[in-house]
């Protein structure tokens, strides 16, 4: 089975996608990177077949998480935190003006240019 890591900033839809993939019978796990000062976490444990990183700006990350205070600077130090697996992410998606069932399109794109058949 194809083992995919989801990483991304704080409200850029991490663990929506990774329920989503769940639910299709994809092993997906959201990896909270963005918290942790350890560049290749994302790598660490069971490496992922695929690596998606998530992007989104600072405005879709507050609506989503109005509960946090997710400041451009808070969200900058996680950018920097994710450099190494932005730099060898597999799919990258930029979800600010994309549903859920847009995000998961894309990567299930991905996943198909990539050679990994579905479940």
């Amino acid at each position: 089975m194809i083992h995919i890591k989801i990483v991304g900033i704080c409200g850029s839809g991490k663990s929506t996608l990774a329920l989503h993939l769940r639910a299709m019978g994809y092993e997906a796990h959201q990896i909270a990177q963005e918290h942790s000062g350890v560049p290749d976490l994302w790598l660490r444990r069971n490496p992922p077949d695929v690596l998606v990183f998530l992007e989104t700006g600072g405005e879709a990350a507050r609506v989503r998480y109005p509960h946090l205070n997710l400041t451009d600077t808070y969200l900058d130090k996680e950018r920097v935190r994710l450099a190494h697996a932005r730099e060898h992410a597999d799919c990258l998606v930029t979800t600010d003006d994309l549903s859920p069932k847009q995000v998961l399109t894309q990567v299930l794109t991905r996943l198909t240019e990539l050679g990994f058949a579905k479940p």
